[in-house]
């Protein structure tokens, strides 16, 4: 499995793609798989707002800003991102944190936040 860990999202459920437009994942594979490699535990499928691209910016990672060197387009409201668990935890703490596909959210996000938190911010189909 290339050094990932079960693709089981939180509800218990197969891991669900995240984006490929733009294509996202620690591994760049679409889902928000993770493994030891992945420091940063790329595993909430986030919905991005300006609200939470402005939070992220002031915070050191700027996810608006075309990055070409990296093939990395910048993110927009509305762009689906694996993003770190963490920073998802530390938005949530401040009353910015995006929407959650919690399909496609690896259950290994648990590690750093509860079930119902994630579902109080579940994405509307």
């Amino acid at each position: 499995m290339n050094g990932k860990l079960d693709p089981v999202n939180v509800l218990g459920g197969p891991l669900g793609l995240c984006s490929v437009a733009p294509i996202t994942g620690f591994w760049r594979d679409g889902c928000c798989n993770t493994g030891p490699a992945d420091h940063g535990r790329h595993t909430v499928c986030a919905v991005m707002t300006a609200e939470f691209l402005a939070f992220s910016a002031a915070r050191g990672n700027d996810l608006s800003t075309p990055r070409p060197e990296f093939g990395f387009e910048g993110l927009k409201p509305g762009d689906r991102w694996c993003l770190c668990a963490e920073r998802w935890v530390e938005a949530f703490d401040a009353g910015a944190a995006p929407d959650v596909v919690l399909e496609a959210t690896h259950h290994a996000t648990l590690g750093v936040t509860r079930l119902q938190d994630l579902q109080a911010h579940a994405a509307r189909r």
